[in-house]
């Protein structure tokens, strides 16, 4: 079966599916974060500190601007700033970021002093180190909302955790509901599909100094599997270093460079003896994970276009999304601005990934 579908055809089905109204904005909001602490706020968020990398630029996404953001992680800021979201707002270059103990580019743990001055309403930090990262804000009378990164559930609740503070329930239901449709879409065209169908991907958030990779229960094996792919590091428990042997022993069909090293082509791949050898490399099946509203490879509003491009290189046979318009159609929708043809080249790599096999689908019609 082949489905054919652009974009807009998805898109007529789609409505503006309206969640439960947030309160008024003189109303206080009550918020549960994801280690089950409550807060409530006087009024929804108008000043947002954001500690996890890609969920700044949804805050930007479900508000439709940058005013409410005060400040950011630096890998988040560095993300907006090789991608297209600098580009439709100037005004993120100015966003601070020096939030990180120690002046540090990485890491979780706050500059306490440094967030208490910029008085934000709302924190939003990770969760899965409380101690560090949760725990001293609080005790300096900050309101600080945890979250914890995994499933496609997860990644719900976290879009949900931020619509709700910012008070943006509408736009939350129009996002939530693309991602239920395409994720549908993407089970019935699979529908039959048998293992044996199923390419190999390998892929790879880092390759310097080591190839590193998300194994078994990550959100990209989950990606790979609903693209009707099967992760190469499924007997990997979350994620992990791998050397060129192990990456040559499991042959992949196909090899995904994550979008986390900009300097990093997939000529890294083709030009290596031993991976130039893999079954992707010969295919020419090696690319690189786009960049758009946020780095395509982790969850972020920006999900569903990622699950579209990668059906898309798994199961051209299955698959005729136009996944260059669906790009252009939802940035007018999630960002209020339509990218030129030259911004939609820069998000889908094509300068790198143009001589990938079947890439010229996503080339300027």
């Amino acid at each position: 079966m082949r489905l054919k579908k652009w974009a807009s055809g998805l898109f007529g089905l789609m409505g503006c599916a309206a969640l439960a109204a947030l309160p008024a904005l003189a109303d206080p909001v009550t918020i549960t974060d994801m280690t089950g602490r409550t807060i409530t706020l006087a009024k929804p968020a108008e000043r947002v500190i954001v500690f996890p990398v890609p969920w700044a630029s949804t805050v930007i996404a479900l508000d439709g601007g940058t005013k409410r953001l005060i400040a950011m992680h630096p890998e988040s800021k560095l993300a907006i700033e090789e991608g297209i979201l600098g580009q439709f707002f100037p005004a993120a270059h100015d966003i601070r970021s020096d939030i990180i103990a120690g002046g540090a580019s990485k890491g979780f743990i706050p500059n306490v002093e440094a967030v208490a001055a910029l008085k934000p309403d709302l924190v939003i930090q990770w969760g899965n180190r409380k101690d560090d990262g949760v725990t001293p804000l609080a005790n300096a009378g900050i309101d600080t909302a945890a979250i914890v990164y995994g499933a496609e559930e997860n990644a719900r609740q976290i879009m949900t955790l931020v619509a709700t503070a910012t008070g943006n329930a509408d736009k939350l239901g129009m996002l939530m509901k693309w991602r239920d449709d395409t994720a549908k879409v993407l089970k019935d065209g699979l529908a039959g599909l048998a293992d044996a169908d199923r390419p190999k991907v390998a892929y790879f958030f880092y390759t310097t100094p080591e190839f590193q990779t998300e194994g078994k229960g990550s959100y990209m094996e989950w990606q790979i599997n609903l693209a009707g792919g099967v992760n190469a590091a499924k007997d990997i428990d979350g994620w992990g270093a791998v050397g060129l042997e192990q990456i040559a022993a499991w042959d992949p069909d196909v090899i995904l460079l994550g979008s986390f090293e900009p300097q990093v082509s997939v000529a890294k791949i083709y030009d290596d003896p031993i991976l130039g050898a893999t079954r992707a490399a010969k295919a020419k099946r090696v690319y690189k994970v786009p960049v758009g509203g946020y780095r395509w490879d982790p969850p972020s509003q920006d999900s569903p276009l990622m699950w579209m491009w990668l059906a898309s290189i798994l199961h051209p046979d299955r698959f005729s999304f136009d996944v260059r318009a669906a790009t252009a159609e939802w940035y007018v929708r999630i960002y209020g601005h339509e990218p030129t043809p030259e911004q939609l080249d820069q998000v889908l790599l094509l300068d790198m990934n143009a001589k990938g096999a079947g890439y010229d689908k996503f080339s300027r019609k």
